[in-house]
């Protein structure tokens, strides 16, 4: 079966070959990733990590692309560990300040929230300020600091969690 996540505007879906090109544009853009792992890669490596039979339980890459255009905007990384998933996301730099992760987030939310997710949570650099105001703003709480980066959490089995733990200073 394959994933698929439908939100207004976007599409979260298995990685194409033809995602491939877009996809490195802004992931070897290592100013634009200086925030990311995952990047600098060559074409064969992307595609063996994009395309290859990942599951979701090992920790997988999906794109999310414009639902009227099919075009690449960037993309999600989830991981399942029993009710508990994982999220990183990158969106291209072209459709950035758009409104695009903000939406692809939340459709990542809520569809975990229907597999009979627990709880979803995203580590975070410090000084990615604007991954954590992502975060703050769909009420993911601080949880702790591991190896250098933030983790917050979101509860799924709240509509609306609050925010429990301020971030550190």
């Amino acid at each position: 079966m394959k994933f698929k996540i439908q939100t207004r505007r976007t599409t979260i879906r298995d990685f194409k070959l033809n995602d491939i090109d877009t996809f490195m544009e802004y992931r070897n853009d290592l100013e634009w990733m200086r925030y990311q792992g995952f990047k600098g890669m060559t074409r064969e490596s992307y595609e063996r990590e994009l395309l290859g039979n990942h599951s979701l339980d090992a920790g997988k890459q999906y794109a999310i692309t414009d639902t009227v255009t099919g075009q690449l905007i960037g993309d999600v990384y989830l991981k399942r560990e029993q009710e508990i998933y994982w999220i990183g996301y990158t969106v291209h730099p072209r459709f950035q300040q758009q409104g695009f992760g903000k939406e692809a987030v939340i459709g990542v939310i809520d569809w975990a929230r229907e597999q009979g997710g627990t709880c979803i949570k995203a580590a975070v650099l410090p000084e990615n300020t604007a991954s954590i105001r992502l975060l703050e703003c769909l009420n993911f709480s601080y949880l702790i600091e591991e190896a250098g980066e933030l983790v917050y959490v979101s509860d799924l089995h709240c509509e609306d969690t609050t925010q429990k733990n301020a971030r550190p200073s």
